[in-house]
C-alpha cells in the first residue's frame, strides 16, 4: 500500500539550509567591512535621516533658492 504524496514526508534539510545562509551572511558581513565601511556607514545613517524629511527639505531649498533670488 502505497502512502499519497500530499501525506508523504519531504526530506528538507533546515540544517544545511541555516549553514548555507549563515555563510552567506559571514561573507557580505566581510566584504561589507572594507576600507569604505565607516564612510558608507555614515552615508546610510545621513540618506536614512534624509528621506524621512525629504519634502520638508525641498520645501526649504525652494524657499532658500527663492530667496537668494530675490537678494541678487
Amino acid at each position: 500500500m502505497s502512502t499519497p504524496q500530499s501525506l508523504a514526508h519531504s526530506q528538507i534539510d533546515f540544517v544545511n539550509n541555516d549553514f548555507e545562509a549563515l555563510a552567506s551572511h559571514m561573507r557580505h558581513c566581510s566584504r561589507a567591512h572594507g576600507r569604505w565601511f565607516s564612510a558608507r556607514s555614515h552615508m546610510q545613517r545621513v540618506r536614512a535621516l534624509a528621506a524621512g524629511r525629504i519634502v520638508t527639505m525641498a520645501c526649504v531649498a525652494a524657499a532658500f533658492g527663492i530667496g537668494l533670488f530675490a537678494f541678487a
